[in-house]
């Protein structure tokens, strides 16, 4: 396509998209930023014609047409090969062209802001041409991939690295990749001399039962904090204004406060249901209060092959991302050549309009409390092995417990356990079937229930720990199948199960051995009052049940039973379980968001979500104090048939395409 920019700009009515008043550099600061693009290829040693595709005319075509705030281009990727022609790294052999210089001279005409990819703890060219770089396996040899954050490669490559790219194209920062989720704890001799300082053992651990096992992953999770501290610090020092992010960081792979000076906190969710993975990140990243944004992958390659989503999927992703406030981009590959083809365009400047419209409902919108999910640090780093997430299936009490929530109709947060000094603001806290929560978290948690919240706890664990809190004796924990009946069929829940002695407490939900409700029920769900608040007991796996089948059947058994202690500020009629709340504020203004996720990727075999059928009638009640003074359907500004009476509104949607939002002024 060879179109000049008046005819590219031109092209732009055919493609209408709502854009913002930009500063006096036509950049918006991250903070700001809404919407992006990030390209990244990862170049290699067999890389022979890098950059040859790009032109002026292809960016111009792609920022006129999608209009994204900022783009991250690649850099560096895992191999360590950098993507320019370099004074203080190892280049690819096989640069033609300058793409940054191309990016950073088009992007600054269009007030876009640019960004690099860059892989930091992972590359294998430093660790190749330098071992004693490199991170010391348990076997005492270097890694061939993972630099050692007690060595010197922050200092001698990559922050030299990083300060000759953002000097030469003026770039407004970078989003450093293969961080958290990629350090492995090192076996090297400082760390052995650290380690043997501070605990008096002679022998580094090798496995949880050696001494000193949790001392040595916190001491290799104080040098990488200690890493990354350094490397923002000498580029903020460096060059004033510029930001920072490194891939992960204080999501809930590094579920910690969010003390090192980031400019912003950012992820990239992937895999076969990549929703349930936004939705926990998403609510993870909204309770740091950290400006935050998260990045679907734009493709899915697995066994072999890769296939493109459609615009609706991709829209059903962003949804999950901006109705809890923050930022969404998109990820996808140009061909080794830098080339993007026009269906690429395509379908971002429609994913581009679908946010847009929604910018004004979405971003840095507030919660309204109403049901907070306990993420507990103190769980994965005591029982998991590893430094940080991803953490697998060791994560999903937590991610099934929000699935099944949503499922069941509730707004839900996420509360991590290190900000339990809020836990007072949320009617319901749920505690899903972590192993071990801790002492602290305990004692909080029970706290808040005798104040007069509504705790919910899974698992049998909880049971186990919190016994005197609910007045409910457990008899015995086994392995075990459980059978919960829904409103048309039932759903197996195998794992821990605690038998109990209710005691005074209320059975409110029943479990089976078999599917014959007739005889042989246990107590499956029990509603205990304590202090001036109350408790529901659950003392199965219920989280990573549904994490792992997420069964009609168990959503709506769970809702029966919270039915019998909570109401929800919003309660919704729809022809299915497929539509997602969420409670919002921004400013005065009531937001009430609304997805429809009646069908979305739920695997690899049917990777692609081709349409979205829309859904309606639904039929919403808020219940609201006063009489609104307004209520409307976004975007558009559409009238919404509602009314009010005895402090409860009544609305009707007639069809919910993907996502809107009843806005209550």
């Amino acid at each position: 396509m060879n179109l000049s920019r008046r005819q590219l700009l031109a092209s732009l009515a055919a493609f209408p998209l709502p854009s913002l008043v930009r500063g006096s550099t036509g950049k918006l600061a991250r903070k700001d930023c809404f919407f992006g693009l990030h390209f990244d290829l990862h170049p290699s040693k067999s890389d022979t014609d890098l950059g040859r595709d790009v032109t002026p005319a292809m960016v111009e075509n792609l920022l006129a047409r999608v209009q994204p705030d900022f783009v991250q281009y690649d850099c560096k990727g895992h191999a360590g090969y950098l993507g320019f022609k370099s004074r203080t790294g190892t280049s690819s052999p096989g640069i033609v062209k300058d793409s940054l210089e191309i990016w950073r001279r088009v992007t600054e005409q269009h007030g876009v802001g640019l960004y690099i990819h860059f892989s930091g703890v992972w590359d294998a060219v430093a660790v190749a041409e330098h071992p004693e770089w490199a991170r010391v396996k348990p076997d005492g040899k270097p890694d061939d991939r993972l630099t050692s954050t007690f060595g010197p490669y922050v200092d001698k490559l990559m922050i030299p690295e990083l300060e000759e790219a953002i000097s030469r194209y003026s770039l407004d920062g970078a989003w450093i990749d293969g961080e958290c989720w990629a350090v492995a704890p090192d076996y090297g001799e400082r760390a052995q001399q650290l380690f043997r300082e501070r605990t008096g053992v002679a022998e580094l651990p090798r496995k949880k039962d050696d001494p000193g096992w949790l001392d040595f992953l916190e001491l290799n999770r104080e040098q990488f904090r200690r890493y990354v501290r350094h490397y923002i610090d000498e580029l903020h020092r460096l060059h004033p204004g510029v930001q920072i992010a490194s891939n992960y960081l204080y999501s809930s792979y590094v579920p910690e406060w969010a003390e090192i000076p980031v400019d912003f906190l950012s992820g990239d969710f992937l895999g076969p249901t990549p929703v349930s993975s936004a939705r926990l990140e998403a609510r993870y990243l909204a309770s740091t209060e950290v400006p935050w944004d998260l990045m679907a992958w734009g493709f899915v390659s697995d066994r072999g092959s890769t296939v493109h989503k459609r615009p609706a999927q991709l829209e059903q992703e962003a949804a999950a991302v901006i109705t809890q406030g923050g930022a969404f981009q998109i990820y996808h590959n140009p061909t080794r050549a830098g080339w993007i083809d026009d269906r690429v365009v395509d379908s971002l400047a429609r994913i581009a309009r679908f946010c847009a419209a929604r910018r004004e409902v979405s971003f840095k919108t507030k919660p309204v409390p109403q049901v907070a999910v306990l993420f507990s640090r103190h769980s994965l780093y005591s029982n998991t092995g590893r430094l940080f997430g991803g953490w697998g299936s060791a994560a999903d009490p937590a991610r099934g417990s929000v699935d099944a929530l949503l499922a069941a109709g509730y707004s839900v947060e996420i509360i991590p356990d290190w900000k339990l000094a809020d836990v007072a603001q949320y009617p319901v806290v749920v505690v899903p079937d972590w192993n071990d929560i801790g002492a602290a978290v305990r004692e909080a948690v029970s706290g808040y229930a005798r104040n007069g919240g509504t705790l919910i706890l899974f698992g049998a664990a909880n049971a186990r720990e919190l016994a005197a809190l609910t007045g409910i004796r457990v008899t015995a924990v086994r392995e075990r199948q459980s059978v919960v009946p829904g409103d048309s069929g039932f759903a197996s829940v195998r794992g821990a199960w605690a038998d109990v002695d209710p005691g005074s407490a209320r059975v409110v939900g029943q479990r089976f051995p078999t599917y014959d409700t007739r005889a042989n029920a246990a107590p499956g769900a029990l509603a205990a009052d304590c202090g001036s608040g109350k408790t529901v007991l659950i003392p199965g796996p219920i989280g990573t049940a549904y994490a792992n089948f997420h069964a009609p059947a168990l959503h709506e058994w769970l809702r029966a039973a919270m039915a019998t202690v909570f109401r929800p500020m919003v309660e919704i009629e729809a022809p299915s379980h497929g539509v997602e709340v969420s409670v919002r504020r921004k400013g005065e203004r009531l937001l009430v968001h609304l997805t429809n996720m009646t069908v979305m990727q739920a695997g690899p075999e049917f990777p692609v979500v081709d349409y979205v059928p829309p859904i309606g009638p639904l039929n919403v009640t808020v219940r609201l104090p006063a009489r609104p003074s307004k209520v409307t359907w976004e975007p558009g500004a559409n009238a919404v048939e509602s009314t009010w009476q005895d402090g409860v509104l009544r609305a009707s949607i007639p069809r919910l395409e993907i996502h809107g939002v009843i806005a209550i002024d």
